[in-house]
């Protein structure tokens, strides 16, 4: 939970084996950026239609489509990078090759060529995201910042690090320009890759191991995006007294008859029950901030949200967001 921002940024993220939330976070970051009068365009490149689904917009089609209004007048458009067609794109620039491309889809070749040469699709990838970010019309940059909600953690250096994924591939010629010129714009001042984790041993050991893989390439990492926090909801003296087990039935007696409920021992037992899961899983949330604290890296802390994530939500994530302009 990835992201590439664009003339001042950009944010591949992500991590975990799904569940994180770096779309959500990504689409929220997009809104955060096109702030006050700005244009940000949100990358999709996993083909899951996850950002259509955020904006409760129709499945995007290869077309870059504003999907939201930002507070101030700016507006995020949505790309649904299509491997098919960002190759036919890459035969048309580089061969005039694209009526042979159409033709070698129908035969699936291109499924073929991006399955024996992996390397490939993240080339095409990357390769449409560097487009975006270096476009400009009359001498101004189209997009103020790009944003790309980029693979999982585990997968995030290797999508990234283009280079090193194309030297199987050609040791010169049209894709390795392509990704020469990839690898600049992802390794310039302009680009920041933002890491989204929750409270969690595993997320947080995957964010840790993806900040320093992505720091021995080179590749620039920014902040680290703590998803899904939620806050306590005892009193800090009753939390430690729960999570050591020493909060008791009788004494929660009082507090039902001053709700108006019946002090029945097995509703009082049960609400004991959830204190003490609540607490101890707030006492193990708060260890890991500690270690997300050790990665050395700026934080942002995003809450649990209770509701669906409609767009008011994402505008609330956004708000919170804003420290990253």
């Amino acid at each position: 939970m990835r992201d590439v921002r664009s003339p001042s940024r950009a944010l591949p993220h992500r991590h975990g084996q799904g569940g994180t939330g770096k779309t959500t976070v990504a689409a929220a970051l997009a809104l955060a950026l096109a702030a006050d009068g700005h244009t940000t365009l949100l990358v999709e490149t996993e083909g899951r239609q996850g950002i259509a689904q955020l904006f409760d917009t129709p499945p995007l089609p290869y077309e870059e489509r504003r999907v939201a209004v930002a507070r101030g007048g700016g507006e995020v458009k949505a790309l649904a990078i299509d491997l098919d067609e960002a190759l036919l794109e890459y035969l048309e620039l580089f061969y005039s090759m694209k009526r042979a491309g159409r033709a070698l889809r129908k035969m699936g070749a291109i499924d073929f060529a991006t399955t024996i040469a992996p390397g490939l699709r993240d080339v095409l990838l990357t390769g449409k995201v560097k487009e975006a970010v270096t476009r400009r019309v009359d001498g101004k940059r189209v997009y103020d910042a790009v944003v790309v909600d980029a693979p999982p953690t585990g997968r995030i250096t290797r999508f990234l690090n283009v280079t090193d994924e194309v030297a199987g591939l050609a040791r010169s010629g049209p894709i390795k320009t392509q990704s020469d010129g990839v690898m600049a714009v992802l390794r310039s001042p302009q680009t920041k890759v933002h890491l989204v984790t929750l409270l969690e041993e595993m997320p947080v050991q995957e964010t840790a191991d993806a900040i320093a893989e992505l720091e021995a390439t080179g590749l620039p990492v920014g902040s680290v995006l703590v998803n899904m926090a939620t806050e306590p909801l005892l009193p800090a003296s009753s939390l430690a007294r729960a999570a050591d087990g020493r909060l008791t039935a009788a004494e929660l007696a009082p507090a039902l008859a001053a709700g108006g409920l019946p002090a029945d021992p097995a509703i009082a037992a049960g609400l004991v029950e959830e204190a003490v899961e609540h607490a101890r899983r707030w006492r193990s949330q708060d260890a890991l901030r500690g270690r997300v604290a050790e990665l050395g890296r700026p934080t942002t802390e995003l809450p649990l949200l209770t509701g669906p994530v409609d767009l008011g939500a994402l505008h609330e994530l956004a708000d919170r967001l804003e420290v990253l302009r």
